[in-house]
């Protein structure tokens, strides 16, 4: 069984002028959300076997913020790729991935996170949590993912991925819910 780990970045600040987007950095409200988020993390005992990251700056801080939350740290590979990738290039990482890894985290963003759930995961009732990112895979959302595989290679939309547990920041503190 190979268990895949999904997380996006945390909630980012527009307030602060960035020259590119790359450089955007997260807002106090989103660091908040990756401590919380990584002890969800820690309760749910998460060890990754490997990290991939886009290297942008709020994914970097999310992490930074998400490990002190989880009590320790999994040594990320950056990869540009991740950066604003679309479901396939993130199918495409993933399918690089050494079949001795039993568990692989992505950290990311969207479109590319929701649309690989959606992707991936049979839209025939059997993974009811996929309706939750049909409506939306929001900041700092964990999502641990599932499948009877055995090579990271032979991911596809029919092999059986299922989602076992999606966790939002506000579904652990109600604080970190949408903006009013």
């Amino acid at each position: 069984m190979k268990t895949l780990t999904l997380l996006r970045h945390a909630k980012s600040g527009w307030d602060d002028p960035v020259a590119r987007d790359f450089d955007r950095p997260l807002n106090e409200k989103g660091k908040k959300a990756a401590r919380t988020m990584g002890r969800k993390a820690q309760e749910l005992n998460l060890t990754a076997d490997r990290l991939i990251a886009s290297p942008a700056a709020r994914v970097m801080q999310t992490l930074e913020s998400f490990f002190e939350g989880l009590g320790r740290t999994i040594d990320p590979i950056w990869d540009k790729r991740i950066y604003l990738a679309s479901s396939s290039t993130l199918l495409d990482i993933i399918r690089e991935t050494d079949a001795s890894v039993d568990h692989l985290m992505l950290v990311g963003h969207n479109p590319g996170l929701e649309d690989l759930i959606l992707d991936l995961v049979a839209d025939d009732g059997s993974s009811p949590l996929r309706d939750i990112v049909e409506v939306k895979y929001p900041t700092a959302c964990l999502a641990q993912l599932s499948w009877e595989g055995s090579d990271w290679r032979s991911l596809g939309p029919n092999s059986g991925l299922h989602i076992d547990t999606l966790t939002r920041p506000r579904d652990v503190d109600p604080s970190l819910g949408p903006d009013r």
